[in-house]
C-alpha cells in the first residue's frame, strides 16, 4: 500500500469558490500572493510558515495573511510596524480594541476571583445576567452564558425542543449560525455544509429576505411581492405543523441584507399562529452595531430567544449569551449548556464593563448618527464609480457591492475587482472584509472617529479608481 503521509503533510488547501465564501476572503489567490510578496518581510514570512506548519489547515484561516503585534481602539498593528484601520474586527470590537474600562475590569477581577466552578455562582456573572435582563426587549429575562455564539445556538435549539416537544426548524439559505454540526445544520452556507455528511434532520430552509429576491419602493417596502419572502416561512409552518422554531439573523451581517419593512412582524405572527418559537441570532449584530442596542429593536419584534455574542466579551474574552422569555424557564431538569466556563467571572466582568461603556458613551446613538453619515458619503462615491452597484447599511454596519458587465452586457459579481480593492486598501492602511465575493463589508468600532470614516471612504475611493485605471 502506498504511504500517503508525506502527501498529507505537504498538502495545500484548495482555492475556494467565491460563491461559497460569504463568511470571509479567499485564502489562496493571485492578489493575496502578490500583496504578500511585495509587503511581507522575512521575519513575518518565517512566522507565517510556522503557523502553516503547526496548525491544522482549514478554509478561511490557512494560510494566514499577516502577523499582528497589537490592537488598540480602531487600529491593528503588525510586527513590521504597519498600522491599519480595522473595519473588520470579526465584529467583536464595538467598544474598540483594548478598551481601558474593559481592561481595568478584567485586571481587577483576575486579582479577586479568576474562575468559578460550575456548582457555584459569582457576582460578576449575576450582575451581567441582571443587566441583560434589563436592557433586552420585552420579557426576555432568563439568561445562560456560553463560551461562544455557536454554543449559544446549540442551547437555543435544545430549549426550543424542550419547550415545544418538537425538533424541526426553519432557517435561511446563506445564513451562518456557527461551525459545529448542529449550527451548520440550521445554517445555510455551502462552505460549511458541503461534504460534511449527514446533518440534523428536520432542518427546513427558505430563501432569505434580501434585495436580490424583492423589489422595494422608495420607503423600503416590498412593492411587488407582497412579502412573499415571509410567506415561505408561513407556508412551511402550516404544512409541517410541528416546527419547533424559526431561527434567523435579523440582519445578515456579512452582506448587510436588510429585510423589508413588515417582514419580521409577519414572521412573528406566523410563529405565534402555529406555536413555534422565534430565535434571533444576533451574535454579530448586537450591542449597538445597527444603531439600536439590539438589531431586533429596528423591527419592533421581540423574539422568544435572543442569542448574543462576539462584542459581548468586550473584544477580549470569548463570551456569548442566550436570553429567553420568562415563560421558557422550563428546563430545570435538563442540561441546556453546562459549559465549564458558563459563569466565568473574568469574562462576565468584561461583558458588564463593555455594556456600561456603551451606555456611558452613548455609543448606540453614535452608531446611528455615524452610520447615516457614512452611508451618505458612500452613496455620493457610488455616483462617481461604475463598479459600485449598491450601497446598503444600518448603523455602523454598512458596505458596498461591486458589479460589472460581462461580454454579453449582463451584470455579474465583480469578484476579482473586489479582491484587488481589498489589497490596494491594505496598502493604504485599511482592513475590511469581503463577503459573497463582491461585497465590501465595513464594520468599524462604535468608537470610531468621524475623521477615520472619512479617511476610510477616501481610501476605498482611491483604491477603486486605481483598479478602474488598471482595467481600462
Amino acid at each position: 500500500m502506498q504511504d500517503c503521509t508525506d502527501d498529507l503533510k505537504t498538502a495545500k488547501p484548495h482555492s475556494l469558490d467565491r460563491a461559497d465564501t460569504s463568511e470571509g476572503d479567499i485564502n489562496l489567490s493571485q492578489h493575496r500572493s502578490l500583496w504578500q510578496n511585495r509587503y511581507i518581510d522575512e521575519q513575518t514570512r518565517n512566522w507565517l510558515d510556522k503557523d502553516e506548519r503547526y496548525f491544522l489547515h482549514q478554509s478561511l484561516s490557512t494560510p494566514c495573511l499577516n502577523i499582528l503585534s497589537g490592537a488598540l481602539g480602531s487600529e491593528i498593528k503588525d510586527i513590521q510596524g504597519g498600522s491599519f484601520l480595522d473595519f473588520h474586527g470579526n465584529s467583536v470590537h464595538q467598544v474598540g480594541f483594548a478598551n481601558p474600562d474593559v481592561v481595568e475590569a478584567i485586571k481587577k477581577q483576575i486579582d479577586t476571583l479568576s474562575f468559578c466552578p460550575r456548582r457555584y455562582s459569582n457576582i460578576p456573572a449575576i450582575e451581567l445576567a441582571e443587566k441583560l435582563s434589563q436592557i433586552t426587549p420585552g420579557d426576555l429575562r432568563r439568561v445562560l452564558f456560553a463560551p461562544g455564539g455557536t454554543s449559544a445556538v446549540g442551547m437555543a435549539l435544545k430549549l426550543a425542543r424542550a419547550a415545544t416537544g418538537r425538533f424541526k426548524t426553519i432557517s435561511m439559505w446563506g445564513s451562518f449560525h456557527g461551525a459545529s454540526i448542529d449550527a451548520i445544520s440550521v445554517g445555510g452556507e455551502s462552505l460549511f455544509r458541503k461534504g460534511a455528511g449527514p446533518l440534523l434532520t428536520g432542518t427546513e430552509h427558505v430563501p432569505p429576505a434580501d434585495p436580490y429576491h424583492c423589489i422595494f419602493d422608495s420607503n423600503g417596502n416590498c412593492d411587488s411581492c407582497d412579502l412573499k419572502c415571509a410567506k415561505y416561512i408561513e407556508y412551511i409552518l402550516e404544512q409541517e405543523g410541528d416546527i419547533a422554531a424559526v431561527i434567523a439573523e435579523p440582519i445578515r451581517c456579512t452582506s448587510v441584507n436588510l429585510p423589508p419593512k413588515g417582514y419580521w412582524r409577519a414572521v412573528r405572527k406566523a410563529c405565534d399562529r402555529y406555536g413555534s418559537l422565534l430565535i434571533f441570532d444576533e451574535t454579530a449584530v448586537c450591542l449597538g452595531r445597527t444603531g439600536r442596542m439590539f438589531a431586533c429593536n429596528n423591527y419592533d419584534v421581540v423574539p422568544d430567544i435572543l442569542i448574543l455574542g462576539k462584542g459581548l466579551g468586550g473584544g477580549i474574552f470569548p463570551l456569548a449569551a442566550m436570553v429567553a422569555r420568562e415563560h421558557l424557564n422550563i428546563a430545570g431538569d435538563k442540561a441546556l449548556g453546562h459549559y465549564t466556563h458558563e459563569k466565568n467571572p473574568v469574562a462576565c466582568a468584561a461583558g458588564f464593563a463593555a455594556i456600561r461603556f456603551i451606555e456611558k458613551e452613548g455609543l448606540v446613538e453614535r452608531s446611528e448618527e455615524l452610520g447615516d453619515y457614512a452611508l451618505n458619503l458612500l452613496k455620493k462615491m457610488a455616483l462617481a464609480n461604475s463598479l459600485i452597484d449598491n450601497v446598503r447599511g444600518v448603523g455602523l454596519l454598512f458596505g458596498l457591492e461591486l458589479m460589472k458587465k460581462n461580454a454579453d452586457g449582463k451584470k455579474i459579481r465583480a469578484t476579482d475587482e473586489a479582491e484587488q480593492v481589498l489589497y490596494a486598501s491594505l496598502n493604504r492602511g485599511l482592513s475590511f472584509k469581503i463577503s459573497q465575493g463582491n461585497f465590501l463589508t465595513l464594520t468599524p468600532p462604535l468608537t470610531i472617529l468621524q475623521s477615520d470614516i472619512e479617511k476610510t471612504i477616501n481610501i476605498i475611493s482611491e483604491s477603486l479608481s486605481e483598479i478602474l485605471v488598471k482595467h481600462s
